[in-house]
């Protein structure tokens, strides 16, 4: 049998969960099949994955049609429809979640985004979707913003899985492993295990490549020799890539520290990093990039459908997300001496994110409350235009 790169992967540390969720997939062995052939061992899901499969299919009409008659409001179908999905990929995934006894096997939920500057809003909602979906390998979904950090610490002391998405910056990035770790000393302040608790930082990765790059391509008309010209080019694809490896180094000496031991002593896992946004943006650079780049221990790779077809097709597996570290910190300090703010470009990208989020949701509300309108005023009719 020829070797799958996608279940290569998991001999090198790094687990492939899949970004992505569709009831018709779900229900129709797709996933299944994942699981089974590919090795993937989880999935995410967001606001714009669940808008694109609600509002862009009809595989939810007649579950819509159900709960209009009944009389449901539409955010409450939205979330019907969600957690019902959610509970039917938990359900397909419990086996992965009970043969790696909790490391691997997660579905994860996202508090709705209109919360992510809302701390309180978000640990109720978090605790409300927890206790609905009502399984024990669901990761709910906080932004890793200022206003979601004490929530992180909260629902972990309360023994919520995290799933910490939204991350660009590494300064970020190690306040949520840190208070993760505060989470889990409060939990083991109740004397409750830590053994199954569950947490992943979502590290946003090509985007900022796309933010740099746009920046490097407008300074080359003001290049002021070739020596510029080619240091301007030799950055273009390179932000990203050095940007997570720098953040894993952050992650191995927080992971690595007496803090850390004394939970895993307690049975406590370490916060896996978990690779988010690595579908290639740009045209010209390889279709898995941001796969091959950043493969090594105790990571995930959350793949779109095109990133993860291409990775089982052509990727080439191997530990790399400790090489070329100088290389990193060298591109880092060229594009500070071209004048290129990235602490600045990733505050813009976690404020764009959680823009882009919350208007998806809305666009996926306003969908809903359509196939809702005409359903009740034409009960036995399709809705119109909606649903393909």
């Amino acid at each position: 049998m020829n070797s799958n790169p996608l279940r290569d992967l998991h001999s090198l540390g790094q687990s492939v969960w899949f970004d992505y969720i569709r009831r018709r997939d779900l229900i129709s062995g797709h996933i299944k099949d994942l699981i089974d052939n590919d090795g993937v061992t989880g999935i995410t899901s967001n606001p714009s994955i669940f808008e694109k499969a609600i509002a862009g299919s009809s595989d939810y009409d007649s579950a819509i049609r159900k709960l209009v008659e009944a009389g449901v409001e539409t955010p409450l179908i939205f979330e019907a429809l969600e957690v019902d999905d959610i509970q039917t990929a938990a359900d397909l995934f419990r086996p992965v979640y009970d043969s790696t006894e909790g490391r691997d096997g997660y579905v994860s939920i996202e508090v709705a985004p209109t919360l992510a500057r809302d701390t309180q809003g978000t640990i109720t909602e978090a605790r409300r979707l927890w206790s609905k979906v009502n399984r024990a390998n669901i990761l709910v979904k906080v932004p890793g913003t200022a206003e979601g950090l004490p929530a992180i610490t909260q629902l972990l002391s309360e023994g919520i899985n995290i799933n910490v998405t939204l991350l660009f910056a590494i300064k970020r990035y190690e306040e949520v492993a840190l208070a993760y770790l505060a989470g889990l000393e409060k939990l083991a302040l109740t004397g409750k295990p830590l053994d199954r608790i569950a947490s992943v930082a979502s590290f946003f990765v090509s985007r900022i490549d796309v933010l740099v790059d746009q920046q490097l391509e407008a300074k080359l008309p003001g290049a002021k020799n070739a020596e510029e010209t080619q240091r301007l080019q030799w950055l273009e694809g390179k932000t990203a890539i050095a940007n997570a490896k720098l953040a894993y180094v952050k992650f191995k000496e927080i992971f690595s520290s007496s803090r850390f031991q004394a939970l895993s002593e307690k049975g406590a896992r370490v916060q896996r990093m978990l690779w988010a946004s690595t579908g290639t943006k740009n045209p010209h650079y390889s279709d898995t990039l941001y796969i091959d780049t950043l493969i090594g221990p105790d990571t995930v790779n959350t793949m779109p459908v095109p990133s993860l077809e291409a990775y089982r097709d052509h990727g080439k597996p191997a530990v790399r997300i400790e090489e070329g570290l100088d290389e990193s910190q060298t591109v880092m300090r060229l594009l500070a001496e071209e004048g290129i703010d990235v602490a600045a470009d990733t505050a813009k990208l976690e404020e764009q994110g959680v823009d882009s989020f919350t208007k998806d949701y809305q666009k996926l509300l306003a969908a809903l409350e359509e196939k809702r309108r005409q359903y009740l005023a034409a009960p036995t009719a399709h809705p119109a235009g909606i649903g393909s």
